[in-house]
Protein backbone atom coordinates (compact mmCIF):
# COMPACT_ATOMS: atom_id res chain seq x y z
CA UNK A 1 0.00 0.00 0.00
CA UNK A 2 1.09 3.72 -0.39
CA UNK A 3 -0.05 7.42 0.45
CA UNK A 4 -0.51 9.52 -2.70
CA UNK A 5 0.16 13.31 -2.49
CA UNK A 6 -0.74 16.12 -5.23
CA UNK A 7 0.99 19.39 -4.31
CA UNK A 8 -0.03 21.86 -6.84
CA UNK A 9 0.04 19.61 -9.78
CA UNK A 10 -0.34 20.75 -12.94
CA UNK A 11 -0.91 19.89 -16.48
CA UNK A 12 -1.19 22.57 -19.69
CA UNK A 13 -1.12 21.60 -23.15
CA UNK A 14 0.02 24.93 -24.84
CA UNK A 15 -1.48 27.35 -23.35
CA UNK A 16 -4.72 25.25 -22.13
CA UNK A 17 -4.75 24.22 -18.57
CA UNK A 18 -6.06 20.93 -18.22
CA UNK A 19 -5.48 20.92 -14.37
CA UNK A 20 -4.70 23.86 -12.20
CA UNK A 21 -2.63 23.47 -9.53
CA UNK A 22 -4.41 20.48 -7.50
CA UNK A 23 -3.26 19.47 -3.64
CA UNK A 24 -4.72 16.15 -2.47
CA UNK A 25 -3.41 13.79 -0.03
CA UNK A 26 -4.65 9.84 -0.85
CA UNK A 27 -4.16 7.94 2.17
CA UNK A 28 -2.56 3.66 2.25
CA UNK A 29 -5.19 1.05 1.68
CA UNK A 30 -7.88 4.37 0.74
CA UNK A 31 -10.16 4.03 -2.16
CA UNK A 32 -10.93 7.76 -3.80
CA UNK A 33 -13.00 8.20 -6.54
CA UNK A 34 -12.34 11.26 -9.09
CA UNK A 35 -15.96 12.57 -10.56
CA UNK A 36 -16.75 15.11 -12.99
CA UNK A 37 -18.12 15.52 -16.71
CA UNK A 38 -16.41 14.96 -19.89
CA UNK A 39 -13.03 17.07 -20.19
CA UNK A 40 -13.05 17.80 -16.57
CA UNK A 41 -9.32 16.93 -16.14
CA UNK A 42 -9.92 13.64 -13.82
CA UNK A 43 -8.31 11.28 -16.43
CA UNK A 44 -5.87 13.64 -16.81
CA UNK A 45 -5.02 13.42 -13.20
CA UNK A 46 -4.96 10.06 -13.08
CA UNK A 47 -2.63 9.39 -16.18
CA UNK A 48 0.05 12.04 -14.18
CA UNK A 49 -0.18 9.85 -12.16
CA UNK A 50 0.31 6.49 -13.94
CA UNK A 51 3.53 8.60 -15.41
CA UNK A 52 1.46 8.38 -18.87
CA UNK A 53 1.28 12.06 -19.08
CA UNK A 54 4.23 14.78 -18.20
CA UNK A 55 3.46 16.85 -14.72
CA UNK A 56 4.03 20.22 -16.14
CA UNK A 57 4.24 21.43 -12.53
CA UNK A 58 3.72 20.43 -9.19
CA UNK A 59 4.92 17.32 -7.02
CA UNK A 60 3.52 14.16 -7.02
CA UNK A 61 4.82 11.36 -4.33
CA UNK A 62 4.18 7.88 -3.56
CA UNK A 63 5.39 6.15 -0.78
CA UNK A 64 6.85 9.02 0.60
CA UNK A 65 9.34 9.97 -2.57
CA UNK A 66 8.97 12.16 -5.87
CA UNK A 67 8.16 10.38 -9.12
CA UNK A 68 8.11 13.18 -11.24
CA UNK A 69 10.44 11.62 -13.23
CA UNK A 70 10.12 8.18 -12.76
CA UNK A 71 9.20 6.13 -15.23
CA UNK A 72 5.96 4.58 -14.98
CA UNK A 73 7.54 1.01 -14.76
CA UNK A 74 9.30 2.49 -11.89
CA UNK A 75 6.27 3.86 -9.94
CA UNK A 76 5.10 0.26 -8.87
CA UNK A 77 1.35 1.51 -9.85
CA UNK A 78 -1.36 -0.52 -11.82
CA UNK A 79 -3.52 0.70 -14.46
CA UNK A 80 -6.99 -0.81 -15.60
CA UNK A 81 -8.12 0.80 -18.91
CA UNK A 82 -11.91 1.56 -20.44
CA UNK A 83 -10.80 -0.69 -22.79
CA UNK A 84 -9.61 -3.24 -21.05
CA UNK A 85 -6.34 -3.48 -22.94
CA UNK A 86 -5.57 -7.41 -23.27
CA UNK A 87 -4.07 -8.87 -25.58
CA UNK A 88 -6.59 -11.12 -28.23
CA UNK A 89 -4.63 -13.63 -29.20
CA UNK A 90 -3.27 -15.07 -25.60
CA UNK A 91 -5.03 -16.84 -23.32
CA UNK A 92 -6.74 -15.40 -20.22
CA UNK A 93 -3.60 -17.20 -18.17
CA UNK A 94 -1.31 -15.33 -20.17
CA UNK A 95 -2.98 -12.48 -20.17
CA UNK A 96 -3.23 -12.08 -16.43
CA UNK A 97 0.68 -13.03 -16.26
CA UNK A 98 1.81 -10.68 -18.58
CA UNK A 99 2.97 -8.19 -16.15
CA UNK A 100 5.53 -10.91 -14.78
CA UNK A 101 7.65 -11.40 -17.95
CA UNK A 102 10.31 -9.31 -17.04
CA UNK A 103 10.16 -10.35 -13.03
CA UNK A 104 12.96 -12.25 -11.34
CA UNK A 105 10.57 -14.53 -10.29
CA UNK A 106 10.99 -18.68 -11.17
CA UNK A 107 8.62 -20.21 -13.20
CA UNK A 108 7.24 -22.06 -10.48
CA UNK A 109 6.13 -18.57 -8.67
CA UNK A 110 4.58 -17.09 -11.44
CA UNK A 111 2.12 -19.81 -11.98
CA UNK A 112 1.47 -19.76 -8.07
CA UNK A 113 0.55 -15.85 -8.70
CA UNK A 114 -1.17 -16.55 -11.88
CA UNK A 115 -3.60 -19.08 -9.91
CA UNK A 116 -3.88 -17.02 -6.70
CA UNK A 117 -4.99 -13.86 -8.75
CA UNK A 118 -7.52 -15.84 -10.85
CA UNK A 119 -9.06 -17.69 -7.81
CA UNK A 120 -9.77 -14.10 -6.18
CA UNK A 121 -11.36 -13.04 -9.45
CA UNK A 122 -13.02 -16.57 -9.97
CA UNK A 123 -11.13 -17.04 -13.23
CA UNK A 124 -9.53 -20.51 -12.73
CA UNK A 125 -11.81 -22.37 -15.15
CA UNK A 126 -11.20 -19.64 -18.00
CA UNK A 127 -7.34 -19.35 -17.92
CA UNK A 128 -6.64 -21.39 -21.59
CA UNK A 129 -9.60 -19.47 -22.89
CA UNK A 130 -9.13 -16.21 -24.94
CA UNK A 131 -10.69 -13.18 -24.83
CA UNK A 132 -12.99 -13.71 -27.51
CA UNK A 133 -14.13 -16.27 -25.76
CA UNK A 134 -14.96 -13.81 -22.51
CA UNK A 135 -18.35 -11.92 -21.79
CA UNK A 136 -17.65 -8.08 -20.57
CA UNK A 137 -17.17 -8.63 -17.46
CA UNK A 138 -14.65 -11.25 -17.71
CA UNK A 139 -12.41 -9.65 -19.67
CA UNK A 140 -12.54 -6.25 -17.02
CA UNK A 141 -11.76 -9.20 -14.51
CA UNK A 142 -8.92 -10.34 -17.07
CA UNK A 143 -7.80 -6.68 -17.31
CA UNK A 144 -7.95 -6.36 -13.15
CA UNK A 145 -6.17 -9.83 -12.91
CA UNK A 146 -2.98 -7.94 -15.18
CA UNK A 147 -2.76 -5.51 -12.64
CA UNK A 148 -3.17 -7.35 -9.56
CA UNK A 149 -0.24 -10.40 -10.20
CA UNK A 150 2.20 -7.90 -9.91
CA UNK A 151 1.45 -6.63 -6.40
CA UNK A 152 1.26 -3.08 -7.20
CA UNK A 153 1.28 -0.35 -3.85
CA UNK A 154 -1.70 1.13 -6.18
CA UNK A 155 -4.67 0.47 -8.67
CA UNK A 156 -5.31 3.36 -10.98
CA UNK A 157 -8.82 2.39 -12.61
CA UNK A 158 -9.69 4.90 -15.47
CA UNK A 159 -13.46 4.39 -16.18
CA UNK A 160 -13.38 1.21 -16.61
CA UNK A 161 -17.44 -0.33 -15.93
CA UNK A 162 -18.04 2.71 -19.44
CA UNK A 163 -18.07 -0.42 -21.43
CA UNK A 164 -20.43 -2.61 -19.39
CA UNK A 165 -24.12 -2.74 -19.60
CA UNK A 166 -26.06 -1.47 -16.76
CA UNK A 167 -26.42 -4.65 -14.87
CA UNK A 168 -23.26 -5.80 -15.37
CA UNK A 169 -21.77 -2.44 -14.04
CA UNK A 170 -23.88 -2.53 -11.01
CA UNK A 171 -22.02 -6.41 -10.67
CA UNK A 172 -18.70 -4.90 -11.16
CA UNK A 173 -19.16 -2.27 -8.97
CA UNK A 174 -19.66 -4.74 -6.23
CA UNK A 175 -16.77 -6.93 -7.29
CA UNK A 176 -14.47 -4.11 -7.10
CA UNK A 177 -15.71 -2.94 -3.99
CA UNK A 178 -15.10 -6.48 -2.76
CA UNK A 179 -11.77 -6.79 -4.24
CA UNK A 180 -10.55 -3.35 -2.43
CA UNK A 181 -11.88 -4.66 0.77
CA UNK A 182 -9.99 -8.00 0.48
CA UNK A 183 -6.70 -6.83 -0.57
CA UNK A 184 -6.47 -3.58 1.07
CA UNK A 185 -4.33 -1.36 -1.39
CA UNK A 186 -4.88 2.06 -2.55
CA UNK A 187 -7.37 2.66 -5.05
CA UNK A 188 -7.51 5.54 -7.68
CA UNK A 189 -10.77 5.36 -9.67
CA UNK A 190 -11.47 7.95 -12.00
CA UNK A 191 -15.82 7.85 -13.26
CA UNK A 192 -18.11 10.45 -14.77
CA UNK A 193 -21.07 8.55 -12.96
CA UNK A 194 -21.69 9.65 -9.41
CA UNK A 195 -23.81 6.31 -9.13
CA UNK A 196 -20.36 4.81 -8.97
CA UNK A 197 -18.50 7.25 -6.87
CA UNK A 198 -21.42 7.22 -4.14
CA UNK A 199 -21.10 3.15 -3.73
CA UNK A 200 -17.55 2.83 -4.00
CA UNK A 201 -15.67 5.24 -2.61
CA UNK A 202 -14.49 6.09 0.45
CA UNK A 203 -13.82 9.96 -0.26
CA UNK A 204 -15.08 11.28 -3.75
CA UNK A 205 -13.16 14.54 -5.52
CA UNK A 206 -15.65 16.59 -7.74
CA UNK A 207 -13.54 18.18 -10.38
CA UNK A 208 -14.35 21.27 -12.74
CA UNK A 209 -12.98 22.97 -15.60
CA UNK A 210 -9.32 21.55 -14.32
CA UNK A 211 -9.94 21.98 -10.66
CA UNK A 212 -11.14 20.06 -7.35
CA UNK A 213 -14.34 21.58 -6.21
CA UNK A 214 -14.83 19.98 -3.55
CA UNK A 215 -13.60 16.75 -1.66
CA UNK A 216 -15.01 14.62 0.97
CA UNK A 217 -17.31 11.40 2.17
CA UNK A 218 -19.95 10.77 -0.46
CA UNK A 219 -22.72 11.40 2.37
CA UNK A 220 -20.97 14.90 3.35
CA UNK A 221 -21.09 15.69 -0.30
CA UNK A 222 -24.91 14.53 -0.72
CA UNK A 223 -25.62 16.66 2.67
CA UNK A 224 -23.50 19.59 2.43
CA UNK A 225 -22.76 20.13 -1.05
CA UNK A 226 -20.08 23.44 -1.18
CA UNK A 227 -22.12 24.50 -4.58
CA UNK A 228 -24.91 24.12 -7.08
CA UNK A 229 -22.57 22.19 -9.32
CA UNK A 230 -21.77 19.33 -6.90
CA UNK A 231 -25.33 19.86 -5.35
CA UNK A 232 -26.95 18.78 -8.76
CA UNK A 233 -23.48 16.11 -10.31
CA UNK A 234 -23.61 14.15 -6.73
CA UNK A 235 -27.58 12.59 -6.19
CA UNK A 236 -29.92 10.74 -8.60
CA UNK A 237 -31.92 12.22 -9.81
CA UNK A 238 -30.42 15.69 -9.90
CA UNK A 239 -31.37 18.55 -6.91
CA UNK A 240 -34.36 20.79 -7.98
CA UNK A 241 -32.98 24.15 -7.87
CA UNK A 242 -36.05 26.73 -7.38
CA UNK A 243 -35.50 30.43 -7.74
CA UNK A 244 -36.48 33.29 -5.03
CA UNK A 245 -35.64 36.10 -3.15
CA UNK A 246 -34.70 36.94 0.62
CA UNK A 247 -36.10 40.10 1.65
CA UNK A 248 -35.85 41.51 5.33
CA UNK A 249 -35.46 37.94 6.02
CA UNK A 250 -38.72 36.87 4.13
CA UNK A 251 -37.71 33.98 1.74
CA UNK A 252 -40.23 34.08 -1.37
CA UNK A 253 -40.55 31.43 -3.71
CA UNK A 254 -42.69 31.88 -7.25
CA UNK A 255 -45.54 29.49 -7.13
CA UNK A 256 -44.59 27.94 -4.00
CA UNK A 257 -45.93 28.95 0.23
CA UNK A 258 -43.13 28.58 2.86
CA UNK A 259 -44.36 28.04 6.45
CA UNK A 260 -42.14 27.67 9.12
CA UNK A 261 -38.66 29.02 7.56
CA UNK A 262 -36.79 31.58 9.52
CA UNK A 263 -34.50 32.96 6.84
CA UNK A 264 -33.70 36.47 9.23
CA UNK A 265 -30.08 35.59 9.41
CA UNK A 266 -29.45 34.77 5.89
CA UNK A 267 -28.49 38.17 3.40
CA UNK A 268 -31.04 39.43 1.23
CA UNK A 269 -30.44 39.20 -2.40
CA UNK A 270 -31.47 36.31 -5.56
CA UNK A 271 -31.29 32.49 -4.06
CA UNK A 272 -31.37 29.05 -6.05
CA UNK A 273 -33.47 26.54 -3.12
CA UNK A 274 -32.45 23.02 -3.71
CA UNK A 275 -34.39 20.27 -2.47
CA UNK A 276 -33.79 17.08 -3.71
CA UNK A 277 -36.41 14.80 -5.63
CA UNK A 278 -36.46 11.93 -2.88
CA UNK A 279 -37.70 15.30 -0.23
CA UNK A 280 -40.10 16.11 -2.44
CA UNK A 281 -43.02 14.11 -2.18
CA UNK A 282 -46.58 14.05 -3.36
CA UNK A 283 -48.91 15.11 -1.17
CA UNK A 284 -52.41 16.94 0.09
CA UNK A 285 -51.02 17.18 3.95
CA UNK A 286 -50.10 20.37 5.45
CA UNK A 287 -47.43 20.94 7.74
CA UNK A 288 -44.44 23.45 7.75
CA UNK A 289 -42.17 23.30 4.69
CA UNK A 290 -41.92 23.95 1.07
CA UNK A 291 -45.55 23.62 -0.72
CA UNK A 292 -45.75 23.79 -4.57
CA UNK A 293 -48.48 23.33 -6.91
CA UNK A 294 -47.30 21.68 -10.28
CA UNK A 295 -48.35 20.90 -13.44
CA UNK A 296 -47.20 17.08 -14.21
CA UNK A 297 -45.16 17.03 -17.22
CA UNK A 298 -44.20 13.48 -17.26
CA UNK A 299 -44.16 9.89 -14.87
CA UNK A 300 -41.57 7.14 -15.04
CA UNK A 301 -42.81 4.57 -12.59
CA UNK A 302 -40.01 2.69 -11.06
CA UNK A 303 -42.07 -0.01 -9.36
CA UNK A 304 -41.02 0.82 -5.81
CA UNK A 305 -41.64 4.54 -6.26
CA UNK A 306 -42.82 7.19 -9.11
CA UNK A 307 -41.15 10.04 -9.92
CA UNK A 308 -42.93 12.73 -11.00
CA UNK A 309 -41.82 15.23 -13.60
CA UNK A 310 -43.72 18.86 -12.79
CA UNK A 311 -43.40 22.27 -14.21
CA UNK A 312 -43.71 24.59 -10.94
CA UNK A 313 -44.28 28.45 -12.18
CA UNK A 314 -42.03 27.59 -15.36
CA UNK A 315 -39.66 25.53 -13.42
CA UNK A 316 -38.65 22.25 -13.69
CA UNK A 317 -38.52 19.79 -11.07
CA UNK A 318 -38.74 16.30 -9.75
CA UNK A 319 -41.00 15.23 -7.30
CA UNK A 320 -41.77 11.70 -5.62
CA UNK A 321 -45.05 9.53 -5.14
CA UNK A 322 -45.49 6.05 -4.05
CA UNK A 323 -45.12 3.35 -6.86
CA UNK A 324 -48.65 3.05 -6.96
CA UNK A 325 -49.07 6.40 -7.55
CA UNK A 326 -48.93 7.72 -11.37
CA UNK A 327 -50.25 11.35 -11.77
CA UNK A 328 -51.92 11.75 -15.05
CA UNK A 329 -49.95 13.96 -17.18
CA UNK A 330 -51.33 17.37 -17.61
CA UNK A 331 -52.93 16.84 -14.29
CA UNK A 332 -52.30 19.19 -11.21
CA UNK A 333 -50.55 18.05 -8.13
CA UNK A 334 -49.21 19.31 -4.66
CA UNK A 335 -45.60 18.61 -3.37
CA UNK A 336 -44.35 18.81 -0.10
CA UNK A 337 -40.77 19.59 1.62
CA UNK A 338 -40.04 19.13 5.32
CA UNK A 339 -37.69 22.76 6.03
CA UNK A 340 -34.62 20.38 7.62
CA UNK A 341 -34.40 19.02 3.12
CA UNK A 342 -34.25 22.29 1.52
CA UNK A 343 -31.03 24.14 1.03
CA UNK A 344 -29.83 27.61 0.22
CA UNK A 345 -27.33 29.10 -2.92
CA UNK A 346 -26.63 32.02 -3.96
CA UNK A 347 -28.17 32.62 -7.30
CA UNK A 348 -24.77 34.85 -8.76
CA UNK A 349 -22.00 33.11 -7.11
CA UNK A 350 -23.93 29.80 -6.77
CA UNK A 351 -21.95 28.68 -3.73
CA UNK A 352 -23.98 27.20 -0.64
CA UNK A 353 -25.57 29.47 1.86
CA UNK A 354 -26.25 26.64 3.95
CA UNK A 355 -29.53 24.79 4.94
CA UNK A 356 -32.62 25.88 6.24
Amino acid sequence: MARIELNGLTKKYGQVLAVQSIDLAIDDGEFVVFVGPSGCGKSTTLRMIAGLEDISNGVLRIAGETVNQREPKQRNVAMVFQNYAIYPHMTVGRNIGFGLYTSKLSKAEKQERILETARILGLEDLLDRRPAALSGGQRQRVAIGRAMVRDPVAFLFDEPLSNLDAQLRSAMRIEIKRLHQRLGTTVVYVTHDQVEAMTMADRIVVMRDGRILQVGTPVELYENPVDVFTARFIGSPAMNLVPGRIEDGVLALPGAKLSGIDASEMSGGDVLVGVRPHDLVISDGGGDGLAVSGLVTAAEPLGSETLVHLDIAGTEAIATAPGRVIPAVGSTVKAVAAPSSLYLFDAKTERALGRL
